[in-house]
């Protein structure tokens, strides 16, 4: 054998090992970089897992999960809401409301604040409470009460209610409709704030300077829309805590109350007055459909 084949035959041997280790170091590099995603893999699985554990427990504690759905199911005095309609002698808009609003998600029970006369008919009852049971969602049955008054009085609007099973009390008249979906969302809004009021209605004061600093000037709609601002909720269409009930039937000035029999106005303003003293803080305006 010539020295030149004995070279060539030692080059191929060569070439021949140097590509087997190169291949046995890519296998294992690449056994190595599977590993390694896996392992990664692995751990971002625990993670996330121990995340959403958390997340959940601390959703629990803090009593709100962002479910629309769980707070549906929910018996907790925070995760439903009771309204309190006000009326007198409009069955045919009262029957409209009641059927609209029994229809809306973590609705607990409506009271219809009766201050008549004559007790409410049996055949108003009857119809009330069937279109009720029809409209009831999820297998969860809203509970229709009349509240009976023997004076006519729109104080009575704001009576404590004993046996209120919720914290979040939805005052409306009963000719003021909004979509569930706005009323939903004003009580979710309430509900990150639940000791101011929440509603639909902005109206605004100011001091009247013409006739000295404890007199002040209503303005309406036209006035909040001119100057973009506003300084009280109407209680037409509001939400506020149950409590505001109690200290209204307790505390408000016999003065007021009195003022407000008389004239049969100015209750709504009474209560605004009455939530944004015991909390020094502004109502909250959301817009609705």
């Amino acid at each position: 054998m010539s020295n030149r084949e004995k070279v060539m035959r030692g080059s191929l041997v060569v070439n021949r090992r140097t590509d087997f280790k190169l291949r046995q170091f890519g296998i294992a590099t690449l056994g190595s970089v599977k590993l390694k995603i896996l392992l990664c893999g692995c751990i971002l699985l625990i993670l996330l897992a121990v995340g959403n554990r958390n997340r959940e427990c601390s959703s629990s504690l803090l009593g709100w999960t962002g479910d629309v759905a769980s707070l549906d199911r929910s018996s907790s005095p925070r995760g439903r809401y009771a309204i309190v309609m006000n009326t007198w002698k409009r069955y045919d808009l009262l029957k409209k409301s009641i059927s609209h609003y029994a229809s809306c998600p973590r609705l607990e029970s409506i009271h219809i604040i009766w201050s008549e006369p004559d007790p409410p008919p049996d055949s108003l009852k009857r119809f009330l409470n069937h279109i009720v049971q029809l409209n009831s969602r999820n297998g969860h049955q809203v509970e229709l009460i009349f509240d009976i008054n023997t004076e006519d009085s729109l104080n009575n609007r704001f009576k404590e209610i004993k046996d209120l099973k919720t914290d979040a009390v939805f005052s409306i008249d009963d000719d003021v409709i909004f979509h569930c979906s706005s009323v939903e969302f004003a009580f979710t809004v309430w509900q990150s704030a639940p000791d101011t009021m929440v509603g639909y209605v902005p109206r605004m004061h100011w001091v009247d300077e013409t006739k000295g600093k404890d007199k002040y000037i209503y303005g309406g709609w036209w006035s909040v829309w001119w100057t973009g601002t506003y300084s009280m909720i109407l209680s037409k269409a509001a939400f506020f805590h149950k409590k505001y009930l109690k200290l209204y039937t307790d505390e408000m000035p016999t003065s007021i109350k009195e003022y407000i029999t008389r004239n049969r106005n100015c209750e709504d303003i009474a209560m605004s007055f009455l939530v944004a003293n015991a909390t020094g803080a502004p109502p909250i305006w959301v817009k609705g459909k």
